[in-house]
């Protein structure tokens, strides 16, 4: 082998592919963009949009997030007389719900979509129940669970607030167990 062929093989100029890799080991990009300032950044990043939402939870955990007004005004408590049922509709207007004034007095109000296949619910005075209806569904007024029937799953409940006379719709609650 001459010297000038030796040359060649380590000079960047190189004929041959191999010989040519050799040239990534000189860049100064490497020292920079390593795997290990990839790591550094990246958890870098994590942790800054982690301690981000730190006040947003302290809020929340302080009771001081701001609350929907979902308050609805339903009907006058003296335009329910006991033992009479009217529907309305919470939280949305496609959302079908009843309130019922049950012959002891009590106000109790549920999403009046059965729980089985979405039948509408009806209010029965003389067995004090809701009654779905399409397949025979009885479902508890003092807690909207079922009694009888295909449905295995409660009512929603809609929270009820009487301020002044007149019967508000508060919020809702999914209670499965």
């Amino acid at each position: 082998m001459t010297t000038e062929c030796k040359k060649g093989r380590n000079s960047k100029k190189s004929k041959s592919d191999m010989v040519n890799l050799i040239g990534n080991v000189d860049q100064k990009d490497d020292l920079k963009y390593n795997r290990r300032m990839f790591l550094k950044t990246a958890a870098g990043a994590s942790m800054a949009l982690g301690l981000s939402t730190v006040p947003f939870s302290v809020k929340a955990m302080m009771g001081m997030a701001e609350e929907d007004d979902e308050r609805i005004e339903i009907t006058k408590l003296d335009q329910l007389p006991q033992g009479e049922s009217m529907t309305f509709n919470y939280p949305t207007d496609n959302d079908a719900a009843i309130l019922v004034h049950t012959v002891k007095g009590e106000l109790v109000a549920y999403n009046s979509a059965c729980t089985h296949l979405m039948c509408p619910v009806f209010y029965e005075k003389e067995s004090d129940v809701l009654l779905c209806p399409c397949h025979k569904g009885y479902f508890d007024i003092n807690n909207g669970h079922p009694i009888e029937g295909p449905p295995q799953r409660e009512l929603p409940l809609i929270e009820l607030e009487v301020i002044k006379g007149t019967i508000f719709a508060t919020g809702r609650k999914y209670r499965h167990g």
